[in-house]
């Protein structure tokens, strides 16, 4: 098709504004891969660039959503044929280059990593960039020689989609997952996903002493701010915290006792810019790793003319697990709002 429906932010005065539009294969963006994408999927960075609530969006208009898996349709890089299937995570897609809620992209062969072959393409945006972060958290605590005998492993944010996976993963490898959640009502949910046990965030969230009582052997953190400050304070000596997110905050209201006392180790895992390689043993992880139906359990479907009210929620935390768009369905000509002061 030479025309292809995506969701477009602009910005002015008022505010941000996000409207379906029909634009041409001329207003691709320069790339060396051109990809007709099947689907994407909705995460909290992409919530905060719809609504406006953080500075993603470095220019306008844009096309957001930092995630997409589809075919190649034209390729001028060497590792990419027409006919490829190919996952794209990151980059700054979404943000200073235009995303994935679209029918088509064209980006920086390479950005792309190839859909593992016994993956399909609605599981890899189940999963997408934040149960490819969970991936990576896991593997940095595995580095860390964290093992399932040391002790309970912590995740907060657990009803999130980092969080949903990461426990997941966690439990698959035989460790004791404990999850932290402002909505209890999940807890079933997050036992049927692996968690021993669910703990309320208010336990986490508020200041807390340099140094608690020690409990967990490593965790996952993906809300940041008080939450990580009084994990790091709980956790074992010689313990691991693999910290990706900042849902509470981007603040670290923390001491250096645990490190200088405890020896914790805090280690940052990006997502946005993790060469290739990792990228790959990361998705090949996934592929082996996940349970097919616990991975559809976590997962929610809508069209294209979904994303904006689903932007609204997952940044109002009224989000579990994952939200998958399938761009090929939903396109309306009707003009949506996602007004912010």
């Amino acid at each position: 098709m030479n025309t292809y429906r995506a969701l477009v932010l602009t910005k002015d005065e008022a505010g941000v504004h996000a409207a379906l539009q029909t634009q041409e294969e001329s207003q691709l963006p320069e790339g060396d891969v051109t990809v007709d994408i099947a689907w994407s999927t909705v995460n909290y960075k992409d919530g905060l660039a719809i609504t406006g609530k953080a500075p993603v969006v470095r220019s306008y208009p844009m096309v957001p959503g930092i995630d997409f898996v589809g075919t190649v349709t034209a390729s001028q890089h060497a590792d990419w044929q027409v006919g490829d299937r190919v996952i794209l995570n990151g980059w700054g897609v979404g943000e200073g280059h235009p995303g994935g809620f679209a029918q088509k992209a064209r980006v920086n062969g390479d950005w792309l990593v190839a859909l593992p072959e016994t993956m399909n393409e609605r599981d890899a945006m189940i999963i997408g960039t934040a149960g490819y972060t969970a991936m990576l958290c896991v593997l940095a605590l595995e580095a860390q020689g964290v093992t399932p005998d040391q002790g309970e492993i912590l995740v907060t944010g657990a009803s999130g989609g980092v969080g949903s996976i990461a426990v997941m993963l966690l439990a698959g490898r035989g460790f004791t997952v404990v999850a932290s959640t402002g909505r209890l009502a999940e807890t079933d949910y997050l036992k049927s996903l692996g968690a021993s046990e669910v703990i309320d965030r208010h336990t986490l969230s508020e200041p807390g002493k340099p140094l608690a009582k020690m409990r967990w052997a490593g965790a996952v953190d993906t809300v940041g701010s008080h939450t990580l400050a009084n994990v790091l304070a709980s956790t074992q000596y010689g313990g691991s915290v693999a910290a990706c997110g900042l849902a509470q905050g981007m603040d670290l209201p923390a001491t250096v006792a645990p490190f200088i006392l405890r020896s914790v180790k805090l280690i940052g895992v990006d997502s946005v810019t993790v060469p290739r390689p990792q990228r790959e043993r990361a998705w090949a992880c996934l592929a082996k790793e996940l349970d097919a139906n616990k991975l559809h359990s976590v997962a929610t479907e809508i069209p294209l003319s979904g994303v904006i009210d689903c932007a609204e929620k997952i940044i109002a935390g009224q989000v579990r697990g994952r939200t998958v768009v399938n761009v090929n369905h939903g396109c309306s000509d009707e003009r949506l709002s996602a007004g912010t002061e």
